[in-house]
């Protein structure tokens, strides 16, 4: 992945985390599977944990301790209320800066 794209992927990547969650439940390596999976190849197991701290510390989510069979119990997340809220602004907010940004493709700010 190029500087470009690490760099935009910063600015989403918390709307793209609680996409996630909105379809199921995932403790972290999951969602860092998952979206490697995507293509999202570049993205490190810690960035996505320091991520889900912060989303945790904010009660976006909903945190389960499961018991693991290697190791500590693992932390799934689930999106709650206020995460599916704040969810639906992300998605307010991407659909408004994707259509300008197409308009300005397509017409080169004239």
């Amino acid at each position: 992945m190029g500087k470009q794209m690490t760099e935009m992927l910063k600015g989403t990547l918390e709307g793209i985390v609680l996409a996630v969650l909105a379809g199921r439940s995932a403790y972290g390596y999951e969602i860092t599977a998952w979206l490697r999976e995507q293509g999202f190849s570049d993205i490190a197991e810690g960035t996505i944990y320091a991520l889900l701290v912060r989303i945790e510390k904010r009660e976006l989510v909903d945190v389960e301790k499961v018991p693991s069979e290697k190791g500590p119990p693992r932390k799934v997340y689930s999106l709650n209320a206020q995460g599916r809220q704040y969810l639906d602004e992300f998605w307010k907010t991407w659909r408004f800066l994707s259509e300008r940004l197409e308009q300005l493709h397509e017409t080169g700010g004239r």
